[in-house]
């Protein structure tokens, strides 16, 4: 969750970034309905453009156990159950988050649950991220694939809780908000490359 994750105060409107001019407008994200926390205090969001059919770009976000191969911030990613994404499914991933005036440098372990499912539409998860000296106790994280001229529009947004990442915001956001860009360039990249 941390390289994707994102933290912005709620009361400010969600960002989102990097849509060509037909892209969707930045409503909410849902997926069956369900969206991030609205309760939570921290959340961003972000959209690309992929120029790769639609089953590309959901096949290389879906495919858990490939994340390491394509994004840059996943240093490991196992399904805890076979087959394809369903609602309970789940999956552990880490990542590393370099040291803040907060907290050391540490290796991130996130135990994602899926809530809701679309094949090739949407999904949604949620899960703590623990590492030493960092905690976020619950990310929400929904991912929507909307087909548009030449390609698809993929966009996401995640709520974040937990005392720890509350009482500090602004280093949640210098150092949280450019994993999510990061992934979804890195989405993008190979995505266009499988084509």
């Amino acid at each position: 969750m941390l390289n994707a994750l994102f933290a912005v105060p709620l009361a400010a409107a969600a960002l989102f970034v990097a849509a060509p001019a037909e892209a969707v407008t930045a409503s909410p994200l849902t997926c069956r309905g369900q969206g991030i926390d609205p309760a939570a205090q921290l959340h961003y969001g972000a959209e690309t453009f992929v120029k790769a059919p639609l089953d590309t770009v959901w096949k290389v976000q879906t495919r858990i156990e490939g994340w390491p191969a394509w994004q840059s911030a996943v240093t490991s990613a196992k399904r805890l159950d076979p087959g394809p994404l369903h609602p309970a499914a789940r999956f552990r991933w880490t990542t590393p988050v370099p040291a803040t005036p907060s907290s050391p440098a540490t290796t991130l372990v996130i135990t994602s649950t899926v809530h809701q499912v679309q094949r090739d539409h949407c999904v949604r998860w949620s899960g703590p991220a623990i590492g030493e000296g960092l905690r976020i106790d619950r990310g929400v994280h929904v991912w929507t694939f909307t087909p548009a001229r030449g390609g698809v529009v993929v966009r996401t947004e995640e709520s974040w809780t937990g005392a720890q990442i509350e009482a500090d915001p602004a280093t949640a956001v210098k150092y949280l908000a450019p994993g999510l860009d990061r992934w979804l360039a890195d989405l993008k990249t190979a995505a266009e490359a499988a084509c």
